[in-house]
């Protein structure tokens, strides 16, 4: 073990709860605003990718050269290791706490500033599709949504305090363990279908605009989120495969007390789970991965196809990651890495040039950094947790700093983490402290808050002071109860009488679609296609080169023979 005094003996202070725009950049970093697309999975754990993991079996090999090309966040985490919370905490660059984002079932204000706003408000056309996990509102700022969420916008998955003692009866359970393997469908392949399909669908719709707007395409797959099954294509790459196992093994009676609520909330204790058993669940999420690396294939290969790549910054990350049995434990909900770490890069070599950052930086940091990329200021005096990560994008220094927080099922009190340099100290004001080293026991198996050296203790003491200056527990604490009462009264009540769903609704309008008699059909036919001929579009329909989107402005004249054109 490294010696502590290598380390600061005090970590630094927090940076402010909050800024007030002095660290966006004044001016837009591209001369034109570049497209952003945006493409998220779910539960994806960071530290089984090759790209941070040299042993990984997954194969990635879309997301391993899309790494290639990008700059690679290596020490990237989310601020609540929980769906829900960790992306309302994303999309509004604030922690749980300040927007009411505890559990799946939550709603935060239609007031709060999400990136969607920002990047609007800056001239782009910002597009959802997916899931985003958002409880009543169903767009916060995204001007389209091109697919309903898998998941349900109301309150019905809210967790109770009252009762900690009590599992909830829809939760994650063991049999997506018990009955791990191939499948021929499943919801979520309907779903990532959907998702995928509508999603190249709008590229190529965008590009045939004549004056369409810079866009910001968020593309979110809910694989390798369990239940642990995938179809036989992917099933079968990992044939022949011996699957890892856990590298950690730790007996329930030796838990720490999160751990061992977590085993009851998933329905875990009890079960002796074979060797076998664990394997098969663990192909069928590497299954998942490849599943969503095939999809993040197709999107760049339409991206390229229609002359956008060059001009699109794509982004990649993730909303938690999974255990898949490290510890003994499954799914997400604690700070051990697999289940916080996210994948994070980002792609322009135009502008980046590929390189690798080590430094601590979250997915709450991604709106300051969208927003400097478009050259659009954060609105001075209102909240801001996230920093922008410009400066680790163009190699320079940056933040170092991660906070999150837990407020969700499996817990009955605040649950905090602040991660910096090598460090992971993790409070809860139901449980004993942890404090790890990272940098010398990767595994996380040895908590140094019972450690007797002074040096250590000092590192100890300084967070557990940074964590009293940052957090009201006792506050939090009775916000969040609160808030779990008036929605199980509220919810309860909704559900007597005719029900009315918050889930979103696509409008897709067949009127409008395809061959339509209130449409002449040159002026049809000429917004289907791409590439265009120019003399087609100056005298079928009267639009001047000029007045075309960029990408139909390049190709402009490439159909090589307009008899066919029809």
């Amino acid at each position: 073990m490294a010696q502590p005094n290598q380390y600061p003996a005090s970590p630094p202070i927090s940076p402010p709860n909050g800024i007030q725009g002095e660290n966006v950049l004044s001016m837009p970093v591209f001369p034109a605003k570049p497209n952003i697309l945006y493409i998220m999975a779910d539960q994806l754990a960071a530290p089984l990718l090759s790209m941070h993991n040299p042993k990984s079996q997954i194969r990635t090999p879309n997301l391993d050269n899309l790494a290639s090309k990008s700059v690679v966040f290596d020490s990237a985490y989310c601020n609540s290791p929980l769906c829900a919370p960790s992306r309302m905490a994303m999309i509004t660059g604030q922690l749980p706490s300040k927007i009411g984002s505890y559990d799946n079932a939550c709603s935060i204000g239609s007031d709060v500033p999400t990136y969607a706003h920002y990047l609007r408000n800056a001239g782009y056309e910002t597009t959802l599709a997916g899931k985003m996990h958002f409880t009543g509102d169903q767009l916060h700022g995204y001007e389209n949504r091109l697919t309903a969420d898998i998941y349900p916008g109301d309150y019905g998955w809210a967790v109770n305090w009252d009762d900690p003692d009590r599992r909830l009866e829809w939760y994650h359970n063991s049999s997506s363990i018990l009955q791990a393997g191939p499948c021929v469908r499943s919801n979520q392949l309907d779903y990532d279908e959907e998702v995928l399909y509508k999603s190249k669908q709008y590229l190529y719709d965008h590009v045939r605009k004549p004056d369409a707007r810079p866009f910001c395409l968020t593309v979110s797959f809910t694989h390798p989120h369990d239940p642990y099954t995938i179809e036989d294509k992917y099933w079968d790459m990992y044939e022949g495969v011996d699957i890892d196992l856990p590298k950690v093994q730790i007996n329930p009676e030796d838990q720490d007390p999160h751990s061992k609520r977590l085993l009851h909330v998933c329905e875990l204790g009890g079960h002796t789970f074979s060797a076998e058993q664990i394997k098969r669940a663990r192909r069928a999420y590497y299954g998942s991965v490849s599943f969503v690396d095939d999809c993040i294939g197709q999107l760049l290969a339409v991206l390229k196809k229609c002359g956008l790549e060059d001009n699109t910054v794509v982004i990649f990350s993730g909303d938690h990651g999974d255990m898949l049995g490290e510890r003994g434990l499954w799914y997400k909900m604690s700070y051990f890495e697999a289940s916080v770490r996210v994948p994070l890069f980002i792609s322009h070599p135009r502008q980046f040039r590929p390189h690798r950052v080590s430094q601590n930086v979250s997915t709450l940091d991604i709106l300051p950094t969208l927003a400097d990329l478009v050259g659009a200021n954060l609105i001075p005096g209102l909240p801001m947790d996230g920093m922008s990560m410009m400066n680790h994008l163009y190699g320079g220094s940056g933040h170092d700093t991660v906070f999150a927080e837990y407020m969700g099922e499996g817990t009955i009190a605040p649950l905090m983490m602040i991660r910096r340099g090598p460090w992971k100290y993790i409070i809860c004001p139901a449980d004993p402290p942890m404090l790890f080293n990272l940098a010398d026991d990767p595994h996380e198996l040895v908590n140094l808050a019972k450690s007797t050296d002074d040096k250590i203790q000092a590192v100890l003491e300084s967070f557990q002071v940074e964590a009293g200056q940052k957090w009201d527990f006792e506050r939090i604490t009775q916000e969040v109860l609160l808030c779990q009462r008036r929605r199980a009264f509220v919810w309860s009540a909704l559900q007597k009488g005719r029900f009315e769903s918050w889930d979103y609704n696509p409008d897709d309008d067949g009127r409008q679609k395809y061959i339509r008699s209130q449409i002449p059909l040159d002026t049809l036919e000429l917004k289907a296609r791409f590439p265009i001929h120019q003399n087609l579009a100056i005298n079928k329909v009267g639009i001047p080169v000029e007045k075309m989107s960029a990408p139909r402005q390049a190709l402009v004249g490439i159909a090589s023979d307009p008899v066919h054109y029809r």
